[in-house]
């Protein structure tokens, strides 16, 4: 265990920062539709960038991650932000949709920095508070995600889907300047080969059933967000008339429900934690529902987006708590198999969101939801193990 420890201005600011990372993996989802015109490809066509930038995630997290537990984090997070710096300035230049899509894996597989900063969090702060550590983090993390909907949905209108990418690339510059001089070295305990560190990863698989659960029930409620998110913005256009400024202003909506990651730490580190997953899980039932009836109402879908936000969100605060309270050495690559399996979700349900859209339009996004969430709450109640409040 370092003997720093996490002062709250290192706190928001890995916290700032988790946001600003992971927002370049969510710019694309307003801008979809101008995209699809500049190309002059169909929706489903353009729905690959969001594919291709979550399973570049989700492979970052594979390959990038666990090296945390291996080498100097300071060390890795900034020789990945030059990765990512490239990353955008070749999506802001591609001249086709196919170069478009192979920069959007490379953002993906990139900006997984945040991913380092929630286990790092988790080891600098005390046993009685990390619950609120990981949720001050994933609070800027949630609300980066939602924050880039609204910022890339104006930016797009007004000045285009290219200037996004621009900008995106000089706010990682600038952040990158920052953590040169503020991130705290911090060494890690694994000795062994980068085959050793990727083989172990299988046998914490194995051997750690509540870390396959929790990747389950995140990475089921994530595919139903990504599906919801995919396929909002051509929702706008084709009962609303609106573009992608309006489907953008969304993601402020949901910030509120972010926040509900702060409250759903704190109260993790003080009450049952399965009791938390269960209201969280009907809490997402409730926000399917409303959006099952709201295909042609702005109210409903204000309503269920801060339903869905801050169901979702409560979930995956607990299971990363529930995961974090055992194998201290190996904090990075139990997050990875938790959050590879979160945005495979993500990947599924981004998938499955165009083709529900094309076929049954937004009735079959939202039944397709509901089913997700269901599915959530049968694989909790069947194969959730006690769990005590001071885990």
């Amino acid at each position: 265990m370092p003997s720093q420890k996490l002062s709250n201005s290192l706190l928001y600011l890995m916290a700032i920062g988790a946001g600003l990372v992971v927002a370049n993996n969510y710019y694309n989802q307003p801008l979809l539709s101008l995209i699809a015109q500049t190309f002059k490809v169909s929706e489903s066509a353009v729905s690959n960038i969001p594919l291709f930038t979550q399973l570049g995630y989700a492979f970052g997290l594979l390959f990038i991650i666990p090296l945390g537990d291996k080498f100097n984090r300071k060390k890795l997070i900034l020789i990945d932000f030059i990765a990512i710096i490239a990353s955008l300035l070749v999506a802001a230049i591609s001249s086709s949709l196919f170069i478009l899509t192979i920069a959007s894996f490379c953002i993906g597989f990139s900006s997984v920095v945040p991913q380092l900063f929630v286990p790092m969090a988790a080891q600098l702060a005390g046993k009685k508070d990390k619950g609120r550590a990981i949720g001050i983090v994933m609070s800027g993390l949630l609300i980066g995600i939602l924050g880039s909907r609204s910022i890339s949905g104006y930016v797009g209108e007004y000045l285009g889907w290219r200037e996004m990418y621009f900008i995106a690339s000089g706010i990682m510059l600038l952040y990158a300047i920052v953590l040169i001089f503020k991130l705290p070295n911090l060494t890690s305990d694994f000795t062994g080969s980068y085959g050793q560190l990727m083989n172990s990863l299988w046998d914490y698989f194995k051997t750690e059933s509540s870390v396959r659960l929790a990747a389950l029930r995140g990475g089921l409620g994530f595919a139903g967000f990504s599906a919801f998110w995919t396929t909002l913005v051509f929702l706008m256009e084709d009962s609303f008339n609106y573009g992608s400024g309006v489907a953008g202003t969304f993601g402020l909506l949901g910030i509120g429900g972010a926040l509900a990651a702060t409250w759903a730490g704190k109260l993790s580190d003080k009450i049952n934690k399965n009791r938390l997953i269960t209201i969280a899980i009907l809490v997402m039932i409730v926000a399917w529902s409303v959006f099952e009836f709201s295909g042609n109402s702005i109210v409903g879908l204000v309503i269920g987006v801060v339903f869905i936000d801050m169901g979702l969100q409560s979930l995956h605060i607990t299971n990363q708590n529930i995961i974090f309270s055992k194998n201290p050495e190996a904090r990075n690559r139990i997050n990875t198999i938790y959050m590879v399996g979160y945005f495979i979700g993500g990947a599924v349900g981004t998938t499955t969101g165009a083709y529900a859209w094309e076929i049954y339009k937004w009735t079959g996004v939202a039944t397709l939801g509901l089913i997700y969430t269901l599915l959530i709450l049968v694989v909790h109640l069947f194969f959730k193990k006690p769990i005590e409040v001071d885990s």
